[in-house]
């Protein structure tokens, strides 16, 4: 069976293993997935990650917890394969307040809504992270 949307998956996978405080969560590599992985590393969400290049590549995430308690508390995937968002940079999304990040596929690569207007672009909206 193949896979319809590897970010979705990439995002369930996590929200599932900081359900049962596991350290870490081990998924197939793309290169979509690694970027957003810096994104939260950068963003401070989680510990790190790593890439195995083996013949089935995979990206392991080191979740991130504080006092007991998951640092993402809510991961939301925006844009599906049935409904693309896009989004100009004067229309992005802010997430609590800008409290939050909204991770924003750029034809400048992928990164934050902060980064984005920064750089003045707009693009993809994949996901909410608060």
């Amino acid at each position: 069976m193949s896979m319809q949307d590897p970010v979705a998956d990439m995002l369930t996978r996590i929200r599932n293993a900081q359900a049962v405080y596991k350290s870490s969560v081990t998924m197939p590599k793309s290169k979509t997935k690694q970027a957003i992985a810096k994104v939260l590393e950068d963003e401070g969400y989680i510990n790190g990650f790593s890439v195995t290049d083996d013949v089935k590549a995979e990206l392991t995430i080191d979740l991130k917890y504080f006092e007991s308690k998951p640092v993402i508390e809510s991961l939301r995937k925006v844009s599906k394969p049935g409904l693309k968002v896009y989004r100009s940079v004067a229309e992005l999304p802010t997430v609590n307040g800008g409290l939050g990040v909204v991770i924003v596929s750029t034809s400048k690569g992928i990164m934050t809504d902060k980064s984005a207007r920064k750089n003045n672009v707009g693009g993809e909206v994949l996901c909410f992270v608060s």
